[in-house]
């Protein structure tokens, strides 16, 4: 592997960064956010865009090529579309996406197609307005509105991210998927993870993917399929269709032998894995003014401290820190 690059000590090439941008959410998602959180990070301690832009330099620097800017919510983030416009005119990045429950897309969507934007993660786990409003607090024809404006900006693919909880919205799984092959929209199937309070509490609802994804074959032939920088789902076709289908499950079947990512919280705290306290902290690095090189190698000191695995099934209570906190 060219010194160039990011490998971890199993022999993973790294190339993939989720950045959060903030960590605060305009929506409550049960498995996610508690109702009434408050304890969200002091603006002050936030990576300003000046050291997101250095931490993304670094990281093209050492073969990174994907961004998704992540949350908490990121379009709560004042100037977003400026940062994306900076972080899109770096050398060495090829990809950079937006993950969103789209709550203010329809106004933000063009600026930030134009900002250098191409590719959209929508989290939609009801298309029922009750149903969605019980599960998140927000308005679901809002997100609607949202999610065609990314269209009409141009932004391709667009992935529906459904977060499967049983008893929730276990039923509504084949009316999603028509939703989504009316648009030409990829859906993903998730199983919920043990993140924090809020998600362990959640695993009450765990809706297993293997009778789901059984129970679709009953009305639509799925052909195995590849959809590259697909990340860790497992991808079908729908057969007569160019609609594709993806099961995340990180608990009944884990991809931790293909993981390529890091993620980076909104106040400079680096997480190897998901499912891990593995990290490494960079803000008061770059508050010290830490030059270009040496920033790079702490980036490979960090990434030699990535486990190998997960441990969601054998210790379900080790993470405490809520999804929103870590960076989606």
């Amino acid at each position: 592997m060219s010194d160039a690059s990011l490998t971890d000590p199993f022999g993973r090439r790294i190339d993939y960064l989720r950045l959060s941008v903030t960590d605060r959410c305009d929506l409550r998602c049960g498995y996610c956010l508690p109702k009434g959180f408050k304890g969200f990070e002091e603006p002050a301690h936030w990576l300003s865009f000046e050291e997101i832009e250095r931490v993304v330099a670094a990281f093209t620097a050492l073969g990174v090529r994907r961004v998704r800017l992540t949350g908490g919510e990121p379009l709560m983030r004042r100037g977003l579309t400026e940062l994306a416009a900076r972080l899109s005119a770096l050398p060495g990045l090829d990809d950079l996406s937006l993950s969103s429950n789209a709550t203010q897309l329809e106004s933000l969507a063009g600026p930030l197609a134009r900002a250098g934007v191409r590719r959209l993660n929508v989290s939609l786990d009801s298309l029922n307005p009750e149903v969605f409003r019980q599960i998140t607090g927000g308005d679901l024809e809002r997100v609607r509105r949202g999610i065609a404006a990314a269209r009409e900006a141009g932004m391709e693919p667009i992935r529906v991210n459904t977060v499967v909880m049983r008893g929730v919205n276990d039923t509504e799984i084949e009316d999603i998927l028509d939703y989504c092959a009316a648009r030409g929209f990829t859906l993903r199937l998730i199983e919920t993870m043990p993140m924090g309070a809020t998600g362990q509490a959640a695993m009450s609802a765990f809706g297993d993917l293997e009778p789901i994804k059984r129970r679709l074959e009953q009305r639509f032939e799925l052909i195995p399929d590849i959809l590259p920088g697909g990340g860790p789902a497992r991808y079908y076709r729908v057969a007569g269709t160019e609609t594709r289908l993806g099961f995340i499950t990180p608990l009944s079947q884990h991809f931790c032998a293909t993981c390529n990512r890091v993620r980076l919280t909104v106040e400079g705290t680096l997480y190897l894995c998901l499912g891990q306290d593995h990290s490494y902290p960079l803000r008061e690095l770059l508050r010290t003014g830490i030059g270009a090189a040496e920033l790079q190698a702490h980036l490979r000191q960090a990434i030699a401290l990535k486990p190998e695995r997960h441990e969601f099934n054998e210790r379900p209570g080790q993470v405490v820190r809520f999804m929103s906190m870590t960076g989606g």
